[in-house]
């Protein structure tokens, strides 16, 4: 007798037929939420100008302000390069940074340069560690607080008309001891002036919380806004972006020929640029998040059978036939020609071992059940080890043919 299997083990893997099937309804639905995003962002790009602009009238947005200070007479140019924040400031000028995180070592300190020699006036929205010394030199950002309802706590003329307002936020230090320090968070101020000469100064503020839409009418926040903003009859408000040219132009040297900060030290200060998170909107972190619980819980779902198979007894009678070809399905299903061999050799090792007298526990030991079978029929030993105890089968026609083999034998066997 001679045997038609072939050493070639069956993967039990899904197929990527079977992969597309399972994984197109996930794709469909992420497919809708990127389109509808992106549809949302394109039909808000129009008016959403983003947080701290002075066009925008969403409420982060800083339109309220702007448009009070126009009516004072206030003129307002909105930059978003550094080439034209260095041509717009002056004496008579406010100069607004509303991202001074944003910009690179070079661009803070060419910024430094230029704001002082404007003697005008230049005000900082929350710098953080690495921006504060650069942009204003002698003074260092602390921990951050909350933003809160604080009194002024100070002799500046502007705090105290406006008295309470939003501040908070980020806190500073300084070692300037001509520098007015303002509503303190937790014994630290989070406003500071600091003289620069020939008239002009630099304020800092913890928070960009009072410039906001949603909070200008709260506390003496407008009050406070338009006095800091509205002291030259300027305003230049500074929008950084990503596209200014002066961003990817960090030279080895800097105007005046001395050397430029090195890597290293721009290294330093990277720790308070604002990260890929800090520029996603809130509601998109907060639907990403609801998202990720939602796949958690599909998975979690998904997998409620969790372990190995735990064989039951069946609560009612099937025919052996029906089982049989029920279970046939499932192992074609999953293209499981080795599993589906391995159950068909066992099977008649366990039947034929009965046959010739070997007890039950050796009915799968090759030595036993070979020399036993062995002595009772004609076929050689290689073949019958191979076909008891040989490889998978590569395809479905191998199966069959040895499932012909194993009855074959297994009659030979019996009628000996």
């Amino acid at each position: 007798m001679t045997t038609a299997t072939t050493a070639s083990p069956t993967s039990t893997a899904p197929t990527p037929g079977q992969v597309w099937t399972r994984a197109r309804g996930i794709l469909a639905v992420l497919l809708i939420l990127v389109v509808a995003g992106i549809t949302f962002a394109v039909v808000r790009s129009g008016t959403n100008h983003g947080q701290l602009d002075p066009r925008s009238t969403d409420p982060k947005g800083s339109r309220a302000v702007a448009e009070l200070l126009k009516a004072r007479g206030v003129s307002i140019t909105v930059a978003t390069t550094l080439d034209e924040v260095t041509a717009a400031t002056g004496p008579d000028t406010t100069l607004l940074v509303a991202g001074p995180n944003l910009l690179t070592r070079s661009q803070q300190l060419r910024l430094d340069e230029a704001a002082s020699a404007s003697a005008g006036r230049t005000l900082l929205i929350a710098p953080g560690p690495g921006a504060t010394p650069r942009l204003a030199p002698g003074t260092h950002a602390a921990s951050h607080q909350p933003v809160s309802a604080l009194a002024p706590s100070c002799e500046l003329p502007a705090a105290r008309l406006a008295g309470t307002a939003d501040m908070g936020g980020t806190r500073y230090t300084t070692q300037d001891p001509s520098a007015v320090t303002c509503y303190p968070a937790a014994g630290l101020p989070s406003l500071v002036v600091l003289p620069t000469g020939d008239g002009g100064d630099t304020v800092i503020l913890g928070s960009p919380g009072l410039l906001h839409n949603e909070r200008l009418d709260k506390q003496g926040n407008a009050s406070l806004a338009l006095q800091l903003l509205g002291s030259r009859p300027h305003l230049v408000w500074y929008l950084p972006s990503l596209t200014d040219p002066s961003a990817t132009t960090d030279n080895d040297s800097t105007g005046d020929g001395t050397e430029a900060p090195s890597e290293d030290g721009a290294r330093d200060g990277a720790s308070d640029e604002s990260s890929f998170l800090d520029l996603i909107p809130a509601g998109w972190l907060w639907g990403t998040l609801q998202l990720a619980l939602a796949a958690v819980l599909a998975a979690v779902w998904r997998a409620r059978r969790l372990g190995p198979l735990v064989p039951e007894r069946l609560p009612v009678a099937i025919r052996a036939s029906e089982a049989a070809e029920g279970r046939s399905l499932l192992y074609r299903k999953a293209n499981a020609r080795d599993r589906a061999a391995d159950a068909l050799r066992a099977a008649t090792r366990t039947r034929i071992a009965h046959l010739a007298g070997v007890p039950a526990r050796d009915a799968h030991t090759p030595d036993v059940v070979l020399a036993a079978v062995s002595a009772r029929i004609t076929t050689p030993d290689h073949d019958l080890s191979n076909l008891l105890f040989g490889t998978a089968p590569s395809n479905d026609a191998a199966l069959v043919l040895l499932t012909d083999q194993l009855d074959a034998l297994e009659r030979e066997v019996r009628t000996s």
